[in-house]
């Protein structure tokens, strides 16, 4: 099980959390209420009956619990000496029609948001978590992803029709994991097994995870504010490598037709490898041989030095974004830490671009023309995901650093111990505190290194702000 870390801000500083955290939403550049029109054309908007019926066939989604905008279902049976995979998501281009209100209106958010006492939905909750989310025992029309999968996980071919289906249950990351560690049979009984041989195949193709804990801020039944740092659980790793192969599927039938939308990111550059290299000799976990994605995946999560060599490889993942194209395929279209071509098309009731991948996908998979909806506004995408996207990050500190600043208010004047995770100039650098468990910037000696305890002085801690100020 992983750790989960749960700290509550004191009573005194519920109240002015509560307020800085209802200003931030204010404060974000971000349309929070869907117009008349749209709401009335989501409510009337239905789907076409799918000429597929998969009704009989054990889909189950896995989520975090309490989720209601459940985007994927799958479906695993072996195959042979293989496998079949089918991966059901959210048949979002049917409900939403290009041009109209709701549209419209998803442009203007491009991505769901979700805050510390609830989330912007990206399409009104109507369908994002009723109508065309894949709720369990209900039927549902699905774009469905079929996979044939060789004994070693590698895929041989695959197909995406629209079809009707109808989910056997609506499971979560911890009951899931504790169910497999069982050896339970079930629905999911065969998802270690494949999500294992699909980490296998990005470890050949020389991909890399960066599974750093989540930090998420949770509101409790009695209105205070916690944050939550946990390390993800290894079912959340299998899971994801149905989407990542979903995603390579999608930009391989793109990049074929030479019409779509691609995630990229770039390579590491050799003084990014040569800084990251030093970083891990001087934390004593040194990347000696082998690809860094090879490394990443032989760190030990129970050391203490694990958190800083991945704070360090966060580094190593930037600069990712989206190139669109119709007519020829741009030079360079890898997503380096994946290492292939790559698409975002598993999320569509919360994410913008995935319903332009499915619709083209869709087209082509069958045989057809990409839809012109989509091909006269391919262009729009990255601009609209871009700014979306920086919302959402500044969103997310932006609320981190208001609780964190509440945890740490009655600790002003007080010397705290904190673990240094990555040196920001000569005396500067983040650090990880243990209780509360909170990261921040600080003053540190000259010549400290990642890895190293201090001792910090609480000087301030402005709510309102998210700002802390350490002394060293």
């Amino acid at each position: 099980m992983p750790q989960r870390r749960s700290h509550v801000a004191p009573s005194a500083a519920q109240s002015d959390l509560a307020a800085a955290l209802a200003e931030l939403r204010v404060e974000i550049d971000a349309p929070t209420e869907f117009s008349a029109e749209a709401l009335a054309e989501a409510e009337a908007a239905s789907a076409p009956e799918p000429e597929l019926d998969l009704r009989e066939v054990p889909f189950v989604t896995l989520d975090p619990a309490g989720s209601k905008d459940l985007d994927q279902a799958f479906h695993l049976e072996r195959a042979g000496n293989g496998f079949r995979v089918r991966y059901a998501i959210a048949d979002v281009p049917s409900f939403v029609r290009p041009g109209g209100a709701v549209d419209a209106e998803a442009r203007l958010r491009g991505q769901t948001l979700y805050l510390a006492d609830g989330s912007i939905p990206l399409h009104p909750r109507v369908l994002s978590e009723n109508r065309a989310s894949l709720l369990p025992d209900v039927e549902r029309p699905a774009l469905v992803w079929t996979f044939s999968l060789d004994h070693g996980g590698l895929v041989s071919q695959f197909r995406l029709e629209r079809a009707l289906i109808r989910s056997r249950a609506q499971l979560d990351y911890v009951t899931a994991q504790a169910a497999l560690d069982r050896g339970e049979e079930g629905p999911i009984a065969l998802l270690r097994e494949v999500g294992l041989l699909r980490q296998a195949q990005e470890s050949t193709r020389g991909g890399a995870s960066l599974n750093l804990p989540d930090e998420e801020v949770v509101q409790k039944e009695d209105g205070t504010y916690v944050i939550e740092r946990r390390q993800p659980l290894p079912v959340e790793d299998w899971n994801a490598q149905l989407s990542l192969m979903t995603g390579m599927a999608a930009a391989e039938l793109m990049v074929d037709a030479e019409v779509g939308v691609l995630r990229t990111m770039p390579a590491p550059d050799e003084q990014a490898f040569a800084r990251f290299r030093h970083q891990t000799e001087a934390l004593g976990r040194p990347w000696a041989e082998g690809g860094y994605g090879e490394y990443l995946r032989s760190l030990d999560r129970a050391d203490s030095l694990t958190l800083p060599v991945l704070e360090a490889a966060a580094s190593l993942f930037r600069g990712a974004g989206y190139v669109t194209f119709d007519g020829s395929v741009p030079d360079d279209i890898q997503q380096a830490a994946i290492a292939a071509p790559y698409a975002h098309a598993t999320a569509p009731l919360r994410r913008l671009v995935d319903r332009w991948s499915l619709a083209i996908c869709l087209a082509l998979s069958n045989g057809r023309e990409a839809p012109s909806w989509a091909r006269e506004s391919l262009a729009e995408l990255p601009e609209l995901m871009q700014q979306s996207g920086q919302r959402a990050s500044r969103l997310n500190a932006d609320t981190i650093n208001r609780v964190e600043a509440a945890l740490l208010r009655p600790l002003i004047g007080q010397t705290v111990e904190a673990t240094v995770i990555e040196m920001r100039g000569e005396e500067r650098a983040a650090v990880q505190m243990a209780e509360p468990a909170v990261t921040a910037t600080a003053p540190v000696p000259a010549g400290t290194i990642p890895g190293e305890t201090v001792s910090l002085r609480l000087v301030s801690a402005d709510i309102a702000k998210g700002a802390v100020e350490f002394a060293a």
